[in-house]
């Protein structure tokens, strides 16, 4: 039992990356099908990612010359260049393609991956697990938008670029972990 509080802590962890950045698309102006679009995709990722890790397990853990953080900072700086450039632009709302809603689902996701391949050493319920971490993604996910469309309607018109922004510090952040 207590296997599993260690799964779903570890399920509300890995939303937290999700979480944030979903703060910050929530502050654009996203319609509410592609939130919940977004949320599934968010969510489809955690369930597929730490089932690839364990099926990896030593070979991406030997794999020194691939460095996950830095492609997700790349990720996260082109969607952070992307909402400042689109403040400039006369649209209402952000139009976010379904690569750009994939793009943002993997570059959250990419923790999973490593947790997947550690997975073995917290549990022997692997589908259980990437069952766990799906929900825990798509709920934080979904709670990040709703929460970010009211800060961005509270901000205004600069909720674009204040986003971009906090994309890019993010992006650093992770580029330096």
């Amino acid at each position: 039992m207590s296997s599993f509080f260690t799964v779903l802590l570890i399920g509300i962890s890995l939303s937290m990356d999700a979480f944030s950045l979903a703060l910050v698309y929530g502050m654009i102006g996203m319609p509410n099908k592609k939130k919940i679009a977004l949320s599934l995709i968010v969510g489809a990722y955690h369930f597929i990612m730490p089932l690839i890790g364990l099926l990896l397990g030593e070979f991406i853990d030997n794999i020194s010359f691939i460095n996950l953080h830095i492609i997700a900072s790349i990720i996260l700086i082109y969607i952070g260049i992307d909402l400042i450039i689109s403040n400039f632009k006369e649209e209402d709302t952000l139009s976010i393609s379904k690569t750009g809603l994939l793009m943002f689902g993997l570059s959250v996701s990419i923790d999973s991956l490593t947790v997947g391949i550690g997975l073995k050493a917290i549990t022997n319920s692997y589908l259980l697990s990437s069952i766990i971490f799906s929900i825990c993604s798509c709920l934080f996910t979904y709670l990040g938008l709703i929460l970010g469309n009211i800060i961005g309607n509270k901000i205004g018109t600069y909720s674009k670029i204040v986003g971009g922004i906090i994309l890019i510090i993010i992006a650093i952040l992770m580029f330096v972990k």
